[in-house]
């Protein structure tokens, strides 16, 4: 099947990617709690057999969690006090489907009390995310920690739907990230919907001379428009990031190159001759945009910097 890696290249990518993830094992719980890898995953398929949406909302609360303080399960934690925490952020307002990992976190806890982080569920969540939805499987390297610091503001540094190629590289260059992983990682967007807010600006006043951006398919447009009239004030009104929202396929990159995309970050990526080269490699192929996925995915989720405990609830410091 198209969607499915073969273990060899999955092995090979491992191997590449083990000085990325020196802390990091795909056997860490081996002896100490067997079980992690079939709870959370049916904990995911669960949720999803209920809410179509779980599998894009985890695959994205696990992005936002690493480019914030590295994956350590911050994003999970709630707001205390006069401390904000990252989840009430302004672009973390829109995510969800935090239930899902704390109830893998308490069923994980009913057999191997204190043994797995957050930080490891959301990262095995997200895998499960993009496997159920008909996406690639891969060995997660495990053995994150859980951070003890959560703040709004630190949300900041998320790359916005607005950015540039420029400010996109420096985003994802800051965590050790490459152009490459950039495009492979966008292809997320082929699951998950996006909000009005996230793109008017390509379709309301575009600049003083031109009310759309002129880089949008005319007629896809105008179904965005209708979609997100600027009068329009119906709550959670968007359109989907593709046309197979629930499926995880490469038709984002076919979308971008035919004008269809969503927002300015997507549309960026045919600015450079480097990521305009990589769209269209996976755009003609599922297989190629799959390994680099893979490959991308390990790589930023072992971006770990220094977590200090194993939480007992996901939502709370020790």
């Amino acid at each position: 099947m198209a969607s499915t890696i073969g273990m060899v290249l999955l092995m090979m990518i491992m191997v590449s990617l083990t000085s990325l993830a020196s802390a990091l094992s795909v056997n860490y719980y081996e002896h100490t709690c067997p079980q992690v890898e079939s709870i959370v995953a049916g904990a995911v398929h669960k949720a999803t057999m209920n809410d179509k949406t779980v599998p894009s909302a985890l695959l994205r609360m696990h992005f936002h969690d690493c480019f914030v303080r590295g994956c350590d399960g911050s994003v999970l934690l709630k707001t205390k006090g006069k401390n904000k925490a990252e989840k009430d952020g302004p672009p973390n307002i829109s995510l969800h489907a935090f239930y899902v990992i704390d109830n893998a976190k308490k069923a994980l806890e009913a057999v191997c009390p204190g043994v797995v982080s957050c930080a490891d569920i959301l990262a095995l969540a997200a895998r499960d995310a993009v496997t159920l939805s008909g996406g690639p499987n891969w060995e997660v390297p495990k053995g994150r920690k859980d951070g003890i610091i959560s703040k709004a503001t630190e949300t900041r540094q998320l790359p916005a739907p607005t950015f540039n190629i420029s400010q996109l590289q420096q985003s994802f260059s800051q965590r050790g990230l490459s152009l490459q992983d950039l495009v492979a990682l966008s292809g997320g967007h082929t699951l998950g919907f996006a909000h009005c807010s996230s793109f008017q600006n390509r379709i309301h006043k575009f600049s003083p001379k031109q009310a759309v951006d002129p880089s949008l398919n005319p007629s896809f447009a105008s179904n965005l428009q209708s979609k997100c009239h600027i009068k329009n004030k119906v709550k959670n009104s968007g359109s989907p990031l593709d046309s197979t929202a629930t499926y995880f396929d490469n038709a984002y990159y076919k979308l971008l190159l035919q004008g269809k995309s969503i927002l300015s970050s997507d549309q960026a990526l045919l600015t450079h001759p480097t990521t305009k080269a990589l769209v269209s490699k996976y755009a003609h192929s599922q297989m190629e945009f799959e390994r680099a996925f893979v490959k991308s995915m390990i790589k930023m989720s072992s971006i770990t910097n220094g977590g200090k405990q194993i939480r007992l609830q996901c939502n709370l410091v020790r």
